[in-house]
């Protein structure tokens, strides 16, 4: 009877443990043996960025934002419909009249007008624009987030080191094939704090007492077995239970902040995901990012456009102006993007299309100039005119800010070897 009744009490403690590490740290305890570790090779000698910046805060408009009717307006042209420009605090800079409050932060702003994708349709443009890399059957490629952490690691021991705030599962862009911990944490609604962080049905006396006979039952096997795989287990245990114990934890509580705060950045999912991924990179956590879906507008763009614009013309300019007044705008690289533009020519149905041939994003802090726009479209926002930049030097630009070895290459498990943007170069003009 106690043979079955401390299996059933190690079986309860390990599924809590499970699912508590899947919270916390963004990693199943069954995935850890069946990843490999990438292994280094050359360096082939870009220098790194010298003041690099610590953190990404990546805010990503999932379903191909309209770049004219966001950051590369034409007016007079008929491509341009209903759509109006307007004045930024940068002379000679417009945007969309849907972006009044990112109007007055263009001097904290990169705009890049110039960019260009080989892929068009959402999945794979997506992949591309996360990874640098076209997706494969055979593999799964890291992210940005997951390579900062790779090469820089973790700031803040007792937080997640990268977490995805929205409703999209289907995470582009994670920890490919890299160890489990290097996947994102994923918080679905960043109203509701983060889940399975807290003990039920046990006080912290009893839980402790577990722990520890868990661990003297498991000694011998680990002195037997010391193998990575083995003691990567065990350290992802052990950080679940130090993390659920840490103060740091409160940084998930959004009814920390004042109310006037709040309101700022917005009531909607992606304007308190911008708040949260303010108080996670103050809280020394690497990565965040955010997506605001229903971009895919091809029907009625100006009825859906100016409501998509207005949720993320609060979020963001809230985002910049609370980075900026903290202190915390130089060392945090901001990117705003998507997985392609938008046809310039509106179609019957009054929307605009799929168009990977050209289209917008913007950066801001991290060491990218402000108030600049880089690349132009032509008269009709159909093709690059001028200064094209391609997916892999647009992320290769942002790993460069974030001091990353661009020309280091890695070996996944298979031994295929990889660097963080495909070979893609930055665009050196766009820093101060």
């Amino acid at each position: 009877m106690k043979s079955i009744l401390h299996q059933s009490d190690e079986f309860t403690r390990r599924r809590f443990m499970e699912t508590t590490a899947k919270s916390l740290l963004g990693v199943g305890a069954l995935g850890v043996a069946s990843h490999s570790r990438a292994a280094l090779g050359p360096n082939l000698g870009l220098p790194e960025r010298a003041g690099a910046a610590k953190h990404l805060i990546y805010l990503y408009m999932s379903g191909g934002m309209t770049h004219l009717d966001t950051f590369d307006p034409k007016p007079g042209h008929e491509n341009q419909g209903q759509t109006k420009a307007i004045g930024t605090n940068v002379d000679g800079i417009r945007i969309s009249e849907y972006l009044p409050t990112l109007a007055n932060h263009a001097d904290k702003m990169t705009i890049v007008r110039s960019l260009s994708s080989t892929a068009g349709a959402h999945q794979q443009a997506n992949y591309l624009m996360h990874t640098s890399y076209e997706q494969r059957a055979t593999i799964r490629h890291p992210g940005l987030g997951a390579w900062l952490l790779k090469y820089k690691g973790r700031l803040n021991p007792n937080l997640p080191g990268s977490v995805f705030v929205g409703g999209d599962s289907r995470i582009n862009g994670g920890g490919g094939f890299f160890e489990p911990e290097y996947e994102p944490l994923a918080i679905n609604d960043p109203n509701s704090g983060l889940r399975n962080s807290k003990m039920r049905g046990m006080n912290e006396e009893t839980f402790s007492r577990r722990l520890d006979l868990a661990k003297e039952f498991d000694t011998d096997f680990h002195n037997r077995y010391n193998v990575k795989d083995v003691r990567a287990y065990t350290q992802m245990y052990d950080d679940a239970v130090r993390i659920m114990s840490s103060k740091d934890l409160q940084v998930f509580d959004l009814s920390k902040e004042d109310a006037a705060t709040r309101e700022a950045y917005g009531e909607d999912a992606f304007g308190q995901g911008c708040l949260l991924a303010r108080r996670l990179i103050e809280h020394d956590v690497r990565a965040v990012e955010v997506s605001l879906g229903g971009w895919d507008m091809h029907n009625n763009v100006f009825i859906a456009a100016p409501d998509k614009c207005q949720i993320l013309d609060q979020a963001v300019g809230a985002l910049l102006n609370d980075l900026d007044k903290r202190g915390k705008l130089q060392d945090t690289v901001v990117v705003l993007t998507t997985e392609f533009g938008r046809t310039p020519r509106i179609n019957q149905n009054a929307g605009r299309d799929h168009y990977p041939k050209a289209f917008s994003s913007m950066v801001a802090g991290g060491g990218f100039k402000g108030g600049f726009v880089w690349g132009q479209t032509d008269e009709g926002g159909e093709n690059v005119a001028e200064n094209l930049v391609k997916i892999q030097d647009f992320n290769a630009s942002i790993a460069y800010a974030l001091g990353l070895p661009l020309d280091q290459v890695l070996y996944s498990p298979s031994k295929r070897p990889f660097t963080v943007t495909a070979k893609g170069a930055p665009v050196l003009d766009l820093f101060a």
